[in-house]
């Protein structure tokens, strides 16, 4: 392995390798025109099956679970790995050009969320169902909420990149994050060793956030053999809880819904 030699200043390379390589840019913003489909449904959902894109199609499911008519969904596929998220329209509705996104429609004027976590937030309250009315409970379920924000990156873009998706496995970073990983799955083993699910006795949007990473983890569905190399049979108060949650009638069906084409 060539050792890499820092510029004075950062060039986009010409060609930077990897499953992402030929989609990423240092710019933001639109690529080219798009026009989204838009159904009659009170939601629209623009996603993938990604681990940030079920969180949203679970805690739907969940909510048509509980009886919420009006939590009613049109959910489109946004390729991301053809770029489908640079479309003018999607850019339009989120410039952050990431998915998932929720259009709301089912007021005067429609509103656009973005950021998943931002997403089970809007719709938990909304509805009212998923989050608790008392303080002191409401702010454990946003406590783990936001931790799963600021943890996830460190799985996904850190760990999962550099052990599955970078051109070339490198010992370094591959340390680093497998570690940070197992740090997290540790903490989250120690905590559901205390109780029924990640911020009390009650099912909420802090469990759908977090199991849709760390619970498809503690699977092995996240990368091949990913689960192995992190040895995540150990944690077993993970595991049980992991388990509880894909057992949900609700969580198979938000992790097997069908997407309709934009195209």
């Amino acid at each position: 392995m060539s050792e890499y030699q820092l510029p004075e200043v950062w060039e986009n390379p010409a060609n930077m390798g990897g499953a992402w390589g030929g989609l990423n840019q240092p710019t933001a913003g639109a690529r080219f025109e798009q026009e989204l489909p838009r159904g009659d449904k009170p939601l629209q959902v623009y996603s993938l099956g990604t681990p940030n894109g079920v969180k949203v199609t679970i805690l739907l499911e969940e909510l048509r679970e509980l009886g919420v008519e009006a939590a009613d969904y049109d959910l489109y596929k946004i390729a991301i790995g053809e770029g489908d998220q640079f479309g003018s329209d999607f850019v339009t509705l989120n410039p952050n050009s990431k998915i998932p996104v929720l259009l709301d429609q089912s007021g005067s004027e429609p509103i656009s969320v973005f950021e998943s976590a931002n997403i089970l937030l809007y719709l938990a309250e909304k509805f009212g169902q998923l989050i608790p009315t008392d303080a002191s409970k409401r702010t454990q379920v946003l406590n783990w909420l936001f931790w799963s924000a600021g943890a996830a990156p460190f799985l996904g873009g850190g760990f999962g990149h550099f052990f599955h998706y970078a051109p070339e496995k490198i010992e370094y970073p591959i340390n680093r994050f497998a570690m940070e990983a197992k740090r997290q799955l540790d903490l989250l083993d120690k905590e559901l060793a205390k109780r029924a699910y990640i911020a009390g006795d009650e099912y909420s949007i802090a469990d759908i956030a977090i199991w849709s990473w760390y619970g498809q983890l503690a699977q092995d569905k996240l990368w091949p053999r990913a689960g192995h190399f992190l040895n995540v049979s150990e944690y077993k108060h993970l595991q049980a809880w992991t388990e509880k949650i894909a057992q949900r009638p609700a969580v198979k069906r938000g992790l097997s819904v069908e997407y309709q084409s934009i195209k």
